[in-house]
């Protein structure tokens, strides 16, 4: 009977281990297109070079909403780079505090000002560290807004505008997660850094006047991608 068990230790002894396979790593390689919305906080400063009048907007919050394409490269289980493009439509509309300043015949008069932005683009490299289906990653690239400001002599109705696309440096990070092998939802923080745009040659209540217009936008976004 010793003989037996001893007999039966050693071929269980022989017998292979099973060991579990490893789960499998998921896949971030590849293109991919989706949606996103979420909150645009614009911070600004408008002045009227005339007057020398400065309006701060505070910090004015609206919707925005649009989409995104891009492509990553998964260099290693845990390192992804990638690019990405995004568009957004938004109306962040502000009117500003009022400024009482001489007037051209050194009467007093109100002035005020607005700003608006119509949309919001920017292409920026993506890196980022992938613990399997989550990617924590940072943004940085540039960005452009389509804007228009607006200084208006409240007494009269006579105004100054200023229309244009400007550019800027992006900075930002986010996180992604893979629910299922093709489509994954991230959160996502970007600040845009504008440069001051200024416009002049109006004929208005103050002659040879101009403005110009500073703004810093922050933007957080949720949004679902469909990967190839």
């Amino acid at each position: 009977m010793l003989l037996a068990m001893a007999s039966s230790g050693a071929f269980a002894a022989d017998m292979p281990v099973r060991v579990a396979p490893p789960p499998p790593v998921y896949n971030w390689n590849g293109f991919y297109i989706g949606g996103n919305f979420g909150g645009v906080w614009d911070n600004g400063t408008l002045t009227d070079n005339f007057t020398g009048a400065s309006f701060s907007g505070g910090s004015l919050s609206r919707f925005i909403g649009g989409g995104q394409i891009g492509y990553n490269w998964q260099v290693s289980p845990q390192f992804v780079l990638g690019v990405e493009w995004m568009f957004d439509g938004t109306s962040p509309n502000n009117t500003t505090n009022t400024v009482t300043v001489a007037g051209p015949n050194f009467g007093p008069t109100v002035i005020q000002g607005s700003t608006t932005t119509n949309w919001v683009t920017t292409v920026a490299a993506r890196f980022g560290y992938a613990a399997n289906s989550w990617l924590f990653y940072g943004k940085a690239g540039g960005g452009w807004v389509h804007d228009s400001a607006t200084v208006t002599d409240i007494n009269d109705g006579i105004s100054v505008s200023a229309s244009n696309t400007t550019g800027g440096w992006l900075a930002g990070a986010g996180i992604e997660y893979g629910f299922t092998p093709n489509w994954t939802m991230k959160i996502e923080y970007d600040h845009l850094g504008l440069s001051d745009v200024t416009r002049s040659g109006f004929t208005t209540v103050f002659p040879s006047d101009s403005v110009t217009l500073s703004r810093r936008l922050n933007m957080v976004t949720v949004g679902v991608n469909y990967k190839f």
